[in-house]
């Protein structure tokens, strides 16, 4: 089997996108909050990503966490957010936006293509929330995306291997199928092998030791200690090389 393929880093940070090039990545998903999944990084993030990357760069638009059924103030957000980015230089935008009933969105989705172009346009995990994935993956594809950043409607792309292959068939060359969720040195030559797919999309962070000497255990930023204050996740350059090294086998 041919084990060539492009690996997608998700970073939530300019020095994790850094980390990310140096591992040897092809590409570059940028986004904020990672704990909730991801939302919109800040301007200045994507600014100083930009002029520190040569690999391609893609910018997630999220307005916040939870689900992807978007008011219409967060749906001018998302507009107005991918008219001030489209000017610095990224590659690619990246999106979804489901129906209450579990559907595709499909005009505010057609929408949001049409004003990204010319670049590129990443549908994301927003399809896992889907009712329908054969029916979604035709409306996605109505829509104008390039590509489908999945796990197979499970919590890992490798419990969702089996469905990612039929989408994978179902697409015929429509749109790329992008597996994500869980990848990792051990197991993208297996998911690669049973999806059919050529493009991976993955984190590979690691949590590292804060600057902090004075440490102030009692009191958590976001309300409920969830993670540690005093840690930092950021891409493991290590982790990234390790899947490139899966390119040559």
């Amino acid at each position: 089997m041919n084990s060539a393929f492009i690996l997608e880093i998700c970073a939530d940070s300019v020095e994790s996108a850094i980390n990310a090039q140096k591992g040897g990545a092809d590409r570059v998903e940028l986004c904020a909050n990672m704990f909730e999944g991801g939302i919109t990084p800040s301007y200045g993030t994507v600014v100083l990503a930009r002029k520190y990357l040569d690999i391609e760069l893609y910018v997630m638009i999220r307005p916040r966490g939870g689900d992807f059924c978007y008011s219409d103030l967060e749906f001018e957000q998302m507009k107005l957010d991918i008219e001030l980015l489209k000017e610095t230089g990224i590659d690619g935008l990246v999106f979804g936006i489901l129906n209450p009933d579990g559907s595709i969105d499909t005009k505010r989705t057609k929408i949001l293509t049409d004003l990204s172009r010319p670049l590129k346009v990443t549908f994301h995990r927003a399809f896992d929330m889907c009712f329908n994935p054969f029916q979604s993956l035709e409306d996605i594809i109505a829509s104008g995306a390039d590509r489908l950043l999945s796990s197979g409607l499970k919590q890992t792309a490798l419990e969702g291997a089996e469905l990612l292959n039929l989408l994978n068939l179902q697409a015929n060359g429509r749109i790329l199928i992008m597996p994500g969720a869980g990848i990792n040195s051990e197991n993208i030559l297996v998911i690669q092998e049973r999806t059919g797919t050529s493009e991976f999309h993955m984190t590979a962070n690691s949590q590292y030791e804060g600057k902090m000497t004075y440490r102030k255990e009692n009191i958590a930023m976001g309300g409920k200690l969830q993670l540690s204050e005093f840690s930092v996740n950021r891409t493991d350059i290590e982790k990234v090389k390790a899947i490139c090294e899966r390119k040559k086998r």
